[in-house]
């Protein structure tokens, strides 16, 4: 039996939002959000670091190669985000709130598409460096999946 690996790449990069629910009130989100509900939004210097477990190759000595994953990781997720209105420019924001926990979900679900099949990964997810956010998939169904697919 290989050896089980994780294999973590650190990206940066900056995206504005808005945090507001179309579920809620005018109030409501005032109240909820505050500040940061803003109606001209703010940005944030996110870092994000993604982590892929699996065997280590017995061939390669890797369990992904960190060359793949770093385009991976630029196509997939922030080729979309990066310096852009996640309201406006990313159309699984159109319908829920861009915190960072939907934010983390949403690049979990994008990496899930480009990364090879036997490998688990979750996504870190750092707003500030006080706040951050950390997701591996759990709880999510075919919906969410299909969600994801109208950035490509």
């Amino acid at each position: 039996m290989p050896a089980i690996a994780s294999v973590t790449r650190t990206e940066h990069f900056s995206s504005a939002h808005r945090l507001n629910s179309p579920q809620l009130s005018t109030e409501d989100n005032a109240r909820v959000y505050g500040k940061c509900n803003h109606i001209n939004g703010h940005g944030h210097n996110y870092v994000l670091e993604t982590v892929v477990t699996g065997p280590v190759d017995a061939v390669t000595g890797m369990v992904v190669n960190i060359s793949d994953l770093k385009q991976w990781i630029k196509a997939a997720v922030l080729d979309i985000v990066d310096h852009r209105n996640l309201d406006r420019d990313v159309a699984y924001f159109r319908t829920r709130p861009s915190t960072t926990e939907n934010f983390a979900v949403f690049i979990w679900l994008r990496l899930a598409r480009v990364l090879p099949a036997g490998l688990e990964h979750k996504v870190i997810l750092w707003e500030t460096p006080k706040n951050k956010v950390v997701f591996s998939g759990e709880g999510l169904d075919e919906s969410d999946h299909v969600a994801v697919a109208e950035e490509d």
